[in-house]
């Protein structure tokens, strides 16, 4: 290997680590196509809602497609899990708006949820064990490992789970005054519009963090290279019982190399 190669390499195994940091993002937060089940319900409620103030065809309207994602992913036999939190969260927004007929309620549930989700990320990283890292873990086939086996990613974890939750916290320092001071289209247009880029820019973070921090633990490769061990170790002991069990006098095995054959009694003969 000569000079020239070596940080070939170490930069070809870094694109790896990042690419698969990328992969791994993408499939925990649904990537794309998870970001649009999540705005488009809202984006539908809020704009029916603005062309004619009529809150049940809004809700109704929100519910219904959120449905139809699902549907449309079970039909493509893909993951759900993205499209029921959409289908639940849009789901309690409906009950909130029309049992108090309020409209606005309509984004209450969605917006404690935020808060709710920005307390956790922030607690769970000053008690060491980072939401993002629990998130994460069993999408890198790391699971806990990463909180004894590998500081170094477990301080990546840490400071992706801060950036989560102060960005969260953010976002609902904005839209909780909204609320409460301004109108159901004025909040709805604001809550749609802040989905995304803080979204974006908590992934960004996370993907940052983690793309400079060790590679993860393959826990799941471990398990099977000690299954096979222990089979490998079972088998050589099955083999030492039956050259045992051989040499106790079980029934002769005979050798053709050295023309003897072993005597049921433990002795050998000449073969005649």
């Amino acid at each position: 290997m000569t000079s020239l190669d070596k940080p070939t390499e170490e930069t070809t195994e870094a694109d790896d680590a990042r690419a698969v940091t990328e992969a791994a993002l993408f499939e925990a937060f649904g990537g794309v196509r998870g970001m649009v089940e999540t705005v488009l319900p809202g984006l539908l409620f809020v704009t029916i809602f603005t062309l004619n103030n009529d809150l049940h065809m809004s809700a109704i309207a929100a519910l219904a497609v959120s449905v139809v994602l699902v549907v449309v992913r079970l039909a493509m036999k893909d993951t759900v899990k993205h499209a029921f939190s959409g289908v639940f969260g849009v789901a309690f927004g409906v009950v909130f708006a029309m049992m108090t007929d309020n409209a606005k309620n309509f984004y209450l549930p969605g917006m404690l949820y935020t808060l709710g989700l920005a307390l956790a990320y922030i607690v769970t990283s000053l008690a060491g064990v980072p939401l993002i890292g629990l998130i994460l873990g069993p999408v890198f086939k790391e699971n806990l490992s990463w909180r004894t086996r590998n500081p170094g990613r477990k301080k990546a974890y840490t400071k992706a789970s801060y950036a989560w939750g102060f960005i969260l916290l953010a976002k609902s320092a904005i839209l909780f005054p909204l609320y409460w001071w301004a109108d159901t289209e004025q909040l709805g247009w604001v809550l749609v519009t802040l989905k995304i880029p803080p979204f974006l820019l908590a992934v960004w973070l996370t993907w940052v963090f983690l793309a400079k921090a060790p590679a993860p633990i393959d826990v799941f490769a471990e398990m099977e290279a000690a299954e096979e061990a222990e089979k490998a170790e079972k088998a050589e002991k099955a083999e030492r019982d039956r050259r045992w069990q051989d040499a106790d006098g079980t029934p002769a095995v005979s050798s053709e190399a050295d023309g003897e054959a072993a005597d049921p009694r433990g002795g050998r003969h000449r073969r005649a």
